[in-house]
Parts: C-alpha cells; sequence; structure tokens
C-alpha cells in the first residue's frame, strides 16, 4: 500500500516526481526554485507560539500510492455521512492521503464549462488556467520556509474554475481521507470565480488512523473576481499525532464577496493563518471560526482582514472552547490601508475555558492608516457562566447537559453557517467527542 521515499528531498527527486507526474515544465521549475529557496527563508513567527521544535520538515515518505476507490458504495462509512446528495448528480472530490481516487461531477457543472480536479490533473490539462493564478496573487512561495516547501513538496489538492457569469446553486464538495499513518500531505486547493460568478466549495480533512508524527501543510488560494461570490466551508479534523500548518488566503476584486466557515478541529498542534485581502472597491470579506482544543495540544489562529479598496467591509467572528491543558492563541486583525476611505472592519473573538490548566489569549489588533472608516473590535476569554448554568439547572436540568448546551450555544453562530447538512452533522458531532 505505501512506497518508501527519500528522506532528505533534493532537486533530482523533485524533478523525476514532477516529471512522473506528467507537469508542464514551469510547474517543475517552480518546484526546484521553492526547493532552493527553502533551504535560507525562515520559518514562520506566529505571534506568542514557539514552533521551533515543531515538526514540519521531518519525515520520510513524500507518496503514499493509497487504493482507489471505484465507486461511491466502497467509501468509509465516515466518508459517507459527510456527503447527502444522490450519487448520480453530485459533484464531488474524494482523496485518499495522497491520491486522487473518486471524482463526480454534477451535470450543472458539465454543462457551465466548470473546471473541478485533482492538482495533478489540472497542471497536465488546464496548465496555462492554473499557472496564472498558482501562488501568484494570494500566497507567495517565498514567504517562509513552509509556503516554499509547499510548492517544492506539492503532492494532493483540488483545483476549481467556475467561468464568467455561471452561478452554481449546488454545493461544491472535496473530502481528504488521511487513513494511512504514514501519510505526509502537502495539499493546494485553489479555487478561481470569475466575474459575476458564484459558488459554494466544502472541503473536509479527516484522520481516521492513529498517527505517527505526520506532517500536513496545506494551503488554499481564493481569487474572487469583479462582482464574484465565494463561500467558503471547511471542517478540519486530523489526528493528534499530525503537526499541521494550513494557510486559506483569498483575494476580493471589485464588489465580490469571500465568505469564510470554518470548523477547526485538529487534535494535534496547529498554526493557521486566514487572510482575506479586500483589493476592490465595494469588496466583502466575512470570516467565521470555531476551534475545540483539549489535551495538550497547542494551536494558534491568525485571522487577519486587510482593505485596500474603498467601501470594503469585513466581519471576523471566532469562537473557542478549551478543555484540559490545552492551549489556543487568536490573533484577529483588521488592517485599514491609506486611500481605503468609507470602510468598516470588524471582529469578535471569544474563548470559553472548562479547565483551570486551559489557556486561551484573544488578541484584537486594529491598523487603521485612513481616517474616514469604521472600526470595532470585542474579545473575551472565561469559564462557563454560572448565571446560564443556574436558569438551565432551575428548570432541572442536569449540571452536566446544562455545560454541553451553554458550549453548543456558544459555537452555534459559526456552526450553524456550513452549508452541507452532512458537514454540519460532522462538525457537531465532533465537538461533542472533544468537550465531553
Amino acid at each position: 500500500m505505501t512506497t518508501e521515499m527519500k528522506k532528505t528531498f533534493e532537486k533530482e527527486y523533485i524533478s523525476s516526481f514532477s516529471k512522473e507526474m506528467g507537469e508542464p515544465v514551469w510547474l517543475t521549475e517552480l518546484r526546484v526554485n521553492a526547493l532552493e529557496q527553502a533551504e535560507n527563508l525562515p520559518m514562520p513567527k506566529p505571534d506568542k507560539t514557539k514552533i521551533d521544535k515543531w515538526n514540519f520538515t521531518q519525515f520520510e515518505k513524500h507518496i503514499i500510492k493509497s487504493e482507489d476507490f471505484t465507486s461511491f458504495d466502497e467509501l468509509p462509512d465516515s466518508v459517507k455521512s459527510l456527503i447527502n446528495v444522490s450519487e448520480n448528480d453530485q459533484t464531488l472530490y474524494i482523496q485518499r492521503n495522497n491520491r486522487p481516487t473518486l471524482i463526480s461531477l454534477s451535470k450543472e457543472l458539465q454543462e457551465n464549462g466548470v473546471v473541478f480536479t485533482d492538482i495533478f490533473t489540472a497542471a497536465r490539462e488546464h496548465s496555462d488556467l492554473l499557472q496564472k493564478y498558482f501562488m501568484k496573487d494570494a500566497v507567495k512561495i517565498d514567504e517562509h520556509k513552509l509556503t516554499a516547501l509547499h510548492a517544492a513538496l506539492l503532492n494532493g489538492g483540488a483545483f476549481l474554475y467556475v467561468p464568467k457569469n455561471v452561478e452554481l446553486k449546488e454545493p461544491i464538495q472535496a473530502v481528504f481521507l488521511h487513513d494511512d499513518a504514514e501519510a505526509n500531505v502537502f495539499n493546494h486547493v485553489l479555487i478561481v470565480a470569475e466575474d459575476n460568478s458564484s459558488v459554494t466549495y466544502v472541503e473536509n480533512y479527516i484522520s481516521t488512523v492513529e498517527a505517527q508524527d505526520n506532517v500536513f501543510n496545506i494551503v488554499t488560494e481564493v481569487i474572487a473576481n469583479q462582482n464574484s461570490h465565494v463561500q467558503y466551508g471547511a471542517v478540519d479534523n486530523l489526528a493528534k499525532g499530525v503537526t499541521t500548518y494550513v494557510n486559506r488566503r483569498g483575494v476580493a476584486a471589485k464588489d465580490a464577496r469571500i465568505g469564510w466557515s470554518l470548523g477547526l478541529m485538529n487534535d494535534g498542534n496547529t498554526i493557521s493563518e486566514n487572510v482575506t485581502n479586500l483589493i476592490g472597491d465595494g469588496s466583502i470579506g466575512d470570516t467565521k471560526s470555531v476551534v475545540v482544543g483539549r489535551g495538550e495540544q497547542i494551536q494558534n489562529f491568525t485571522t487577519s482582514v486587510v482593505h485596500f479598496g474603498r467601501n470594503t467591509e469585513a466581519n471576523i467572528l471566532k469562537r473557542g472552547v478549551l478543555k484540559e491543558s490545552a492551549t489556543t492563541i487568536f490573533n484577529g486583525i483588521g488592517k485599514i490601508e491609506h486611500g481605503a476611505s468609507k470602510s468598516n472592519a470588524e471582529q469578535e473573538s471569544r474563548i470559553l475555558m472548562l479547565s483551570e490548566k486551559a489557556r486561551g489569549d484573544a488578541n484584537p489588533i486594529l491598523l487603521i492608516d485612513e481616517d474616514d472608516v469604521m472600526a470595532g473590535h470585542a474579545a473575551s476569554v472565561g469559564r462557563v457562566d454560572p448565571t446560564q448554568l443556574y436558569y438551565l439547572m432551575s428548570r432541572g436540568i442536569t449540571q452536566k447537559e446544562a455545560e454541553r448546551l451553554v458550549i453548543h450555544g456558544f459555537l452555534a453562530p459559526v456552526v450553524n453557517q456550513l452549508p452541507i447538512e452532512g458537514v454540519k452533522k460532522q462538525l457537531v458531532e465532533v465537538i461533542e467527542r472533544k468537550v465531553q
């Protein structure tokens, strides 16, 4: 089921792997250049979290050659439960470890010229289109060591392209299944929405095995062109032994809107960057994140919205629940650049701690370089409100059940935003399991 790879990844290996996958010359050269830059670039430095001893680079296997799923019926129950559309008319991508294994395209998608495929097929069959956007406007290769390594060692992911004036009514879904304890994933998701288009995309990262000090390096780029609307939902549920770097970033043109609904449920140490750049006038960025931390895991979540265009709007809403000895850092940044007049930047970060040993930090930051704007923030870190518990218990509810209800109510503003019922149900079940 697995193929042994080199412990160190040199230029010759990268070139050989790229050739084996049938990639165009430009992508091979990009990989090799990124690997060379990675040697000298520093690691990212998330605020208030030391990651110098985290393992992002030491692993032996670059590719796990898993067996294909040949039909919907062969999918494990944990994956089937996430999907609530009919098998005959669905848009679905399933990746098993590093292998694209099942792709189903709806009639609507085919008739409207939408491209939705794995990243390797996109490189071969839509090379010019992929090259136009890949790590150009959103995430740059030379930002730091992890973005460079991502570009060099890319071994999975998906490409979604929505043509001009196409409005997709049904969500597009991707499931990235981690079911091999030795799999390391460098996943790239690229979404491009052309002018006046709209799409809802939802993805799941799910582990079904105990990990062995694995590395996940995940990058998402969302390009929302003029007057387009991209709604992006995700539930990350990777195992305890997975160290994760995830960078989800969007660029919004004039009157475009990017909405993020993120359920961040990993059990391992995680650093996450979520940035929306509001380039065009009248663009909107909306980010909702929910986090549950437990055990001794350390998590750092930085959410930024940067206003470049005039009359832009941004809202950041983050909710976190911590138990045992978990540590979570919320960094929220609203930045209004000079010239972005009439813009509005709002954010709210709240952390609920269920244990005396848990630690939560909520750090709201406003960086304003323009006068004629509106901006505000709210942040809180605390325990379950005893008044709420008393109210519920006075009506015959046990303390344990009362705490459960308070927690679900606390997280509901984000959970309710997920557009696929199966995914929403999964997130609720994950929350239930983690806070018990």
